[in-house]
């Protein structure tokens, strides 16, 4: 015959994946009740459609399952009331500075390892698409991505995607809605009744949505997060460059004469702001045709490998035009896409990635 402070001491070993706090600690278990073998424990999520719902319910089976043989437990789940949301919120923030311009503990709870921008300082070169590429590239390969789409009036990640959830609300911040292969995204379109809406703002409203996503968005653990820019070197770009923590900057360009002059303001502007460039991609480089192989230049023979040796960068590679990529991109399914020019670019921002420092993390006192 188990107690029920057994049960919770066992449960007391059982953390919250994201949190790295026990489920105990966090209040998260709200009842546990025992008859002879049969021991029910209900467990409020912060959300009702957690995504890591189904570990900490199999953690918690079997934590109390090990107490003694032969016992029937069951593991009921429920989301938290906004009493039990209040009280979370208050254990997260004891012990953590408080961070400025959030209403949420994510800024502090957050642990992003590298922070890696795709610019183009113009718009038509394909700059999403190669992020959201990446994004996946470097997701299977294993690591926790997410991708922070701060083209505010000309988003487009979650077309590619397929994803067109609205974000949730929790104690610990915006729940981003998470992609089928489990990359984590945040952009404006998401937070739309319209998806056609036009999003007509001056530049404080698009800055303060973008600190606001980083800010208030509960990212969690991320190896890396990849930052949709948008177009230009104004307001909404500085606001990424000077708010968050960018590790990097990949620059897209395609081969005409008039793509390569705008990206080489992208490319002093980083210069300027002290932020590495990890290297330069030439996107639309090529076609090839699918009845003789034959390869052409659509758009010209592009210089980007000179300006990546100028600005003492990689040059990354070279990506044709493909319909299979736009086909996938228009239907959201862009997982599904591969491409071996991607598949060497991600190596190398893998790499990057690698060497970064662990973030820290201010265990409460």
């Amino acid at each position: 015959m188990v107690t029920e402070a057994q049960v919770l001491e066992a449960l007391s070993d059982v953390m919250d994946p994201e949190l790295h706090r026990d489920i105990v600690e966090l209040g998260m278990v709200r009842e546990v009740e025992i008859e002879g073998r049969d021991v029910q424990v209900t467990i409020a999520l912060t959300v009702p459609n957690c995504p890591l719902r189904d570990k900490i319910a199999g953690d918690a089976a079997e934590a109390v399952d090990a107490l003694a043989d032969d016992l029937n437990v069951e593991i009921i789940l429920t989301s938290m009331t906004e009493e039990e949301k209040n009280r979370l919120r208050e254990t997260l923030q004891q012990g953590q500075p408080r961070a400025q311009e959030s209403n949420f503990p994510a800024a502090q709870l957050n642990r992003v390892r590298t922070v890696i921008t795709v610019m183009s300082g113009k718009g038509g070169v394909g700059k999403s698409t190669v992020a959201a590429m990446l994004a996946v590239g470097l997701r299977r390969k294993g690591l926790r991505v997410g991708v922070l789409d701060s083209d505010i009036t000309g988003p487009s990640i979650p077309t590619l995607f397929g994803i067109s959830d609205a974000p949730t609300m929790s104690p610990l911040g915006i729940m981003p809605p998470t992609t089928s292969m489990g990359i984590k995204l945040m952009s404006i379109n998401l937070m739309l009744e319209d998806k056609e809406q036009a999003v007509i703002w001056r530049g404080p409203l698009i800055a303060g949505a973008i600190k606001q996503f980083w800010n208030d968005v509960f990212w969690g653990d991320l190896d890396t997060l990849i930052v949709d820019m948008p177009p230009g070197t104004s307001d909404a770009a500085l606001t990424v460059m000077q708010g968050l923590p960018v590790t990097g900057i990949v620059l897209v360009t395609s081969p005409q004469e008039l793509a390569e002059m705008v990206v080489r303001k992208a490319a002093h502007m980083a210069d300027h702001m002290q932020i590495p460039l990890v290297g330069i991609v030439e996107n639309m480089s090529y076609f090839v045709c699918p009845h003789c192989g034959e390869k052409s230049e659509l758009f010209g023979t592009g210089k980007s490998e000179e300006m990546a040796a100028s600005f003492d960068t990689r040059f990354l590679g070279h990506v044709g035009l493909d319909p299979e990529m736009a086909r996938l991109g228009d239907a959201g399914e862009i997982e599904a896409y591969e491409n071996e020019e991607i598949a060497s670019m991600v190596e190398t921002l893998e790499e990057i990635i690698a060497s970064a420092p662990e973030p820290e993390f201010s265990e409460p006192q």
